[in-house]
């Protein structure tokens, strides 16, 4: 399924990795007519600087046009409204160091770019690496280390072989007569469970809590039965009254008590 052309508002901190900087430009012709991108361009902006640096050309001669364009940057102007127009200068931020790499970006370079970056800030292997570096990467790539010496490290049928046909890429580092293989392999993506927002009405409809609500089967009615006049019998209603002690000493008191 073809995926929707990116535009401000949909553009995240992870997707904007995604785009170059005629992308950001084409998407910015939008100002002049959304009046709620003009509000917000701040947020807009905010975003897109996340990936690119930004550089605003209160001078736009072309002297000064021509020094950003050979450090890398692309020239672009946008209409803001019928009276203001703004020159830009963007440039894609280079992942070129493992202190680049972060959260979003991770997922948006090959195997071959990682090993790349880290053969650039290497030196003492993967250990010399910060945690909070190697859980970034880790988020993003199948990451495996074994260290030899050099002559077992191609051993046929080894843990290299197996691994480069299995589709890693490795980067070696030299220890000595030791060397250190780092392998890196993409992780597959995988599709984000979604979390699912209640209606306003659901919202109000709140769920009585029955969590120690006793089943019914267990259930007493303690309520007093009231009978009729109709309903007593003979099986239901007793006249009689249970006497404590002797029944001949009993009966005496209350004879007593008869002839008061």
């Amino acid at each position: 399924m073809a995926q929707k052309a990116l535009t401000l508002k949909t553009l995240t901190k992870n997707t904007v990795w995604d785009v170059q900087e005629n992308d950001i430009f084409r998407m910015l012709e939008s100002v002049e007519k959304d009046a709620d991108i003009r509000d917000n361009i701040r947020r807009y902006t905010d975003i897109i600087r996340v990936a690119f640096m930004i550089e605003e050309l209160q001078e736009p001669s072309s002297a000064m046009k021509g020094k950003f364009e050979k450090t890398g940057y692309k020239i672009g102007q946008i209409q803001i409204d019928d009276n203001t127009k703004m020159t830009l200068a963007l440039k894609k931020r280079p992942i070129s160091r493992v202190t680049d790499l972060t959260y979003e970006n991770i997922h948006h370079i090959t195997a071959a770019k990682l090993i790349e970056v880290l053969d650039r800030n290497f030196g003492g292997g993967w250990e010399s690496l910060s945690q909070s570096v190697k859980d970034i990467i880790e988020s993003g790539f199948d990451i495996s280390t074994t260290t030899l010496p050099k002559d077992r490290l191609h051993k046929p049928g080894g843990m290299y072989e197996k691994k480069v046909a299995d589709g890693y890429d490795v980067l070696e580092v030299v220890k000595g007569t030791w060397v250190e293989a780092i392998f890196a392999k993409l992780k597959p993506e995988t599709e984000k469970p979604r979390l699912k927002l209640m209606s306003k009405n659901e919202e109000d409809e709140i769920p009585e809590d029955d969590y120690n609500k006793p089943d019914e089967d267990d259930i007493i009615d303690e309520e007093p039965t009231i009978l009729g006049d109709d309903d007593i019998t003979e099986d239901n209603y007793r006249t009689t009254f249970e006497i404590e002690g002797e029944p001949d000493e009993e009966a005496e008191s209350m004879s007593d008590f008869g002839d008061e």
